[in-house]
């Protein structure tokens, strides 16, 4: 801490999309730098080419994590070396992290192809931060002002949800979903959760899952004293009349709750993940290589991360 504000590493992202611009500006927003302090972990020259073109009468505090030249940056398209300096940020930042030397981390966009083209199995930020912590327990959430929904399954195929939307697993990423609520203040969090199939299975007409698995754990959790109702509609759940009536929604998959959030909230949503013992937020959408280091990527959804992350860490002190 310093001054009493929390210290925050904001990374770079994919160097080959609008990951270090969106850094760059978050750092230097006077908004910003009143509620928290940041650094950038990322590869000092990239993030010096951002600073210079983005935000040229600020130079942000930079970690390095890597030596990659701007002039190597094949801007606008997957590359493994982009993929790897990305990584090498984020993992960084979880680092220290862990070891309390900042107080919350909020990632810039990263792809996930560049990647793997590197030969690194990766699925996501959330999944390789968690298994740095350590924790099996954790979960996806997106939110935007009193907008939550976290998800019961995250990035899987189709065809693996239901052998994965377990009594156990929906139990887990409820308490989750309930605690994040308490934790930013809501004293009895009202939740809902969402049916695997549509019409919420037609009392077993359309699929049996809601009957034997999404119903009995949600009465389970009743009886632990989290006030969470449904199954729900998917089709309907996310119409403002319910949504005005819950603090957080749970998601049974990725496109189920990922679809109407980023109709409802694209440009101001944070992805959160829950459950780890660090702070992490990110922006709500990809690397956008199509207006990589124009002007053009809209900081909403990051500047919303961050203030999130600051709130959460102030909290937790």
């Amino acid at each position: 801490m310093n001054n009493g504000k929390p210290l925050l590493a904001l990374t770079m992202g994919d160097p080959a999309g609008i990951g270090p611009e969106l850094a760059v500006k978050a750092a230097a927003d006077p908004g910003l730098q009143r509620i928290a302090d940041m650094v950038i972990y990322g590869c000092p020259d990239v993030v010096a080419v951002a600073a210079g073109r983005f935000t040229p009468d600020f130079s942000p505090a930079i970690k390095p994590t890597g030596d990659l030249k701007f002039s190597a940056v094949n801007q606008g398209h997957n590359d493994p070396v982009c993929g790897l300096a990305a990584m090498d940020a984020v993992v960084a930042a979880t680092e220290d992290a862990l070891q309390r030397r900042i107080d919350g981390m909020v990632t810039m966009p990263m792809n996930k192809a560049s990647v793997n083209l590197a030969g690194v199995k990766f699925t996501g930020h959330t999944e390789l931060i968690a298994e740095m912590c350590g924790v099996d327990d954790y979960a996806m959430m997106q939110s935007s002002g009193n907008l939550r929904v976290a998800f019961v399954t995250t990035h899987i195929p189709l065809a693996d949800v239901c052998r994965c939307a377990t009594h156990l697993r929906i139990v887990e990423v409820a308490h989750l979903l309930n605690n994040v609520c308490l934790a930013e203040g809501i004293k009895q969090p009202k939740l809902a959760a969402a049916a695997i199939n549509p019409h919420a299975g037609e009392n077993g007409y359309m699929g049996r899952e809601d009957e034997e698995v999404v119903k009995p754990a949600l009465d389970f959790l009743r009886r632990e004293g989290v006030d969470i109702a449904g199954p729900f509609p998917p089709d309907t759940l996310f119409i403002k009349s319910t949504l005005d009536k819950f603090d957080g929604v749970l998601s049974m998959y990725h496109d189920q709750g990922h679809i109407p959030f980023k109709m409802l909230a694209f440009e101001t949503g944070v992805n959160s993940t829950l459950g780890l013992p660090i702070i992490r937020t990110s922006p709500d959408h990809g690397t956008a290589f199509e207006i990589a280091w124009q002007g053009k990527a809209d900081c909403r959804s990051v500047f919303a991360a961050v203030r999130a992350a600051a709130v959460r860490a102030a909290a937790k002190r």
